[in-house]
């Protein structure tokens, strides 16, 4: 099989400047069809911590994309805040709530039906207006930003929201622990 394989790729033409056939574009395609098949089999399934495992392939992928682009900067942040933080937190709060995990009969059908109207009109208004800001804007294909520079404008020009998060996030934190410590 890997001869076939092989031998087609042998048999291709050389590219011409307009064509673009490299490894990089191999990998997008990859991981985009792991997050979209992750996607779909986390809003599907019936474990929600499941679903939560499920978030963490999606949001990996996410990371990857940032390393095809050059952002290692915003893929390491990707993979320390929003995996490392973000789903424990997700998990925490599935492990300390008491709700009901079922569904009733034909409430399945109604949530489904208002899920699928919400996720259409989301994808219009967010297409229209993706479209509409940057129809005419070109990317700037300069070197990418490095850690350094993101370093320096974070806690230079942003310094004041970025400790206003942190503040925010401690509060949340501490919020936490006095919640799950009331019910003992």
């Amino acid at each position: 099989m890997v001869s076939l394989f092989v031998a087609q790729i042998r048999g291709l033409d050389q590219l011409e400047s307009s064509e673009v056939l490299v490894a990089q574009n191999v990998f997008f395609a990859i991981i985009a069809l792991v997050m979209v098949l992750a996607a779909l089999k986390m809003v599907t399934t019936e474990n929600i911590v499941h679903a939560a495992l499920y978030l963490v392939i999606v949001l990996a992928g996410a990371a990857g994309m940032f390393i095809l682009l050059g952002a290692e900067f915003i893929a390491v942040t990707q993979i320390l805040v929003y995996i490392g933080a973000i789903i424990v937190l997700f998990l925490f709060g599935i492990m300390l709530t008491k709700g009901s995990f079922g569904t009733e009969e034909g409430e399945f059908i109604e949530k489904s039906q208002m899920a699928v109207l919400v996720a259409v009109l989301i994808v219009t208004v967010a297409s229209g207006s993706f479209i509409d800001s940057f129809r005419y804007t070109e990317l700037s294909r300069e070197a990418p930003s490095t850690t350094a520079e993101i370093g320096d404008t974070i806690f230079s020009q942003f310094i004041i929201p970025f400790e206003a998060i942190s503040v925010l996030l401690l509060a949340a934190l501490i919020g936490s622990v006095v919640i799950a410590r009331r019910d003992q």
